[in-house]
């Protein structure tokens, strides 16, 4: 842990980010960020508020206006060159942390990223045969990636990945999956292992917390809805057809259309860099060839 640790924290109030808080917190002095949208229902904040308070970190929450938000989807859309709604929704808020905690003076930043695949905390995995679920953990394993080290990059920060640190991976993955998913009072959870390990050391409510995607925790799962009435349905057909004749990328919502605009501005018409390789049928970008899922466009299955 020692070798990971930052000045810093991306901090969700999750259980994630609440462990190495606890475990962080030991050595240094840590700043926690925690991002929300204005004026939408963000749950991260009343959670992360209350593990800050027990530990005693330095905790600032960022409320996230409407100008900024907008700033950082461009800056997210070019960093990690996509227009998929699910990976912007996620990653600004991502991203905005990492400003914030930039101008805070801080250069280095913790985040929680790799906790779930590496301990079944999805909750697809829980109803999986034990077979199966080694299996889908090792396809995980070998896809996953996480904009938060582009992104600090991007702003010339460092982003610090203590589940990833190579002896805990390894560690992590050499356990028996059944340390991992487990029933706990008659309710099925991932990460089990870590649950009790730090359940003397965190509110029982972080401890026990359900898996809350970032955009959920954040409240920017509000964006659908926020660029549905900023786009006419008039605009959004005749955007939709040109882009499909002119680029042949298919557009699948208005937001998507919002992001998929500033790419094609930023990056020009998405097109493939191998043509002998498998293609996505939205956006004809490259992708890996057993990938269900386009990383450019977000299109599933492919």
């Amino acid at each position: 842990m020692k070798k990971n640790l930052a000045q810093g924290i991306l901090f969700s109030g999750g259980l994630d980010t609440s462990v190495l808080a606890v475990v962080a917190s030991k050595f240094v002095s840590l700043k926690a960020f925690t991002v929300a949208l204005k004026g939408a229902p963000a749950p991260d904040v009343k959670y992360a508020i209350l593990v800050a308070k027990r530990l005693k970190l330095k905790h600032l929450v960022h409320d996230l206006g409407e100008d900024e938000l907008y700033d950082g989807i461009k800056k997210v859309v070019k960093t990690m060159k996509s227009f998929d709604p699910m990976e912007i929704r996620n990653s600004v808020v991502v991203y905005v942390g990492l400003k914030v905690a930039k101008e805070n003076g801080v250069n280095t930043v913790m985040t929680g990223d790799g906790c779930d695949e590496l301990f079944a905390g999805y909750s697809f995995l829980f109803n999986l045969e034990k077979e199966q679920l080694n299996l889908e953990l090792r396809k995980m394993w070998k896809v996953m990636s996480f904009s938060s080290v582009p992104l600090a990059k991007a702003i010339g920060i460092e982003a610090k990945l203590p589940f990833l640190d190579p002896d805990f991976k390894a560690f992590a993955m050499k356990l028996d999956s059944r340390y991992k998913v487990w029933s706990e009072e008659g309710r099925t959870v991932g990460k089990w292992i870590l649950r009790k390990a730090f359940e003397n050391f965190l509110p029982q409510e972080v401890v026990w917390r359900v898996k809350t995607p970032i955009e959920h925790g954040s409240g920017t799962t509000v964006l659908p809805s926020m660029f549905s009435q900023k786009i006419s349905d008039v605009e959004f057909k005749e955007k939709k057809t040109k882009y499909l004749d002119e680029d042949k990328v298919t557009i699948r919502d208005k937001e998507q259309l919002f992001y998929y605009e500033i790419y094609r501005s930023a990056l020009g018409v998405p097109s493939p860099s191998n043509l002998e390789g498998k293609l996505c049928p939205q956006c004809n970008s490259n992708v890996a060839e057993k990938s269900t899922f386009c990383r450019t466009c977000g299109a599933y299955p492919i």
